[in-house]
């Protein structure tokens, strides 16, 4: 594995947390003190957590971290995008370069 930084891919991911309504505060203060998941929204027996991290193996780890919580009752990976670090730096095309009507 390359440690150059621009040979660096970024994980964002987005899960549904399914979970007991108790849970919820130890679940929003757990990933609260993660540097790299964020707590979109919660209601009632239901989260969406949002994760941005390096490779698909963190990702893993942050899924079965959610699972571990007491009171989680399933995690779901709803999204999940990859692309090379560097190209998130990266201008975007403006709308006349794409082609696409503003």
């Amino acid at each position: 594995m390359s440690s150059d930084p621009r040979n660096t891919e970024v994980h964002i991911a987005s899960f549904v947390v399914q979970h007991r309504g108790e849970a919820a505060p130890a679940l929003a203060a757990w990933i609260a003190a993660s540097d790299d998941m964020e707590l979109a929204r919660s209601e009632g027996t239901r989260s969406i957590v949002l994760c941005e991290c390096a490779d698909q193996y963190a990702l893993l780890d942050r899924i079965e971290a959610l699972r571990a919580v007491p009171g989680v009752l399933n995690v779901l990976l709803v999204y999940h995008h990859a692309e090379p670090g560097d190209a998130l730096d990266a201008p975007m095309p403006t709308p006349a370069a794409t082609g696409v009507a503003p």
